[in-house]
């Protein structure tokens, strides 16, 4: 396999490739599935209560909104349980 650096003429040096970008990205993308994780969950709780169950709207609301506020509390950075 051919090495790609700088001690064999290439252009690419290991180490020194910027990498806030993707840093940035990286954080974008893991705050965006833990939070739409925890959206989505409330989402199949609240139907699943409401449609598959006797608990009705208000009950599978309520449901929903707690494990919302839970969710919230232990997925938030400033706050840690």
């Amino acid at each position: 396999m051919a090495t790609h650096d700088a001690a064999h003429g290439g252009d690419y040096a290991h180490g020194d490739m910027e990498i806030e970008e993707h840093e940035k990205t990286f954080s974008f993308f893991v705050k965006l599935t833990k939070w739409g994780s925890l959206y989505l969950a409330a989402t199949l709780l609240l139907l699943t209560l409401w449609f598959c169950t006797p608990t009705g709207f208000l009950g599978a609301a309520v449901s929903a909104g707690v494990l919302l506020v839970l969710g919230t509390l232990v997925l938030s950075e400033k706050h840690k349980l």
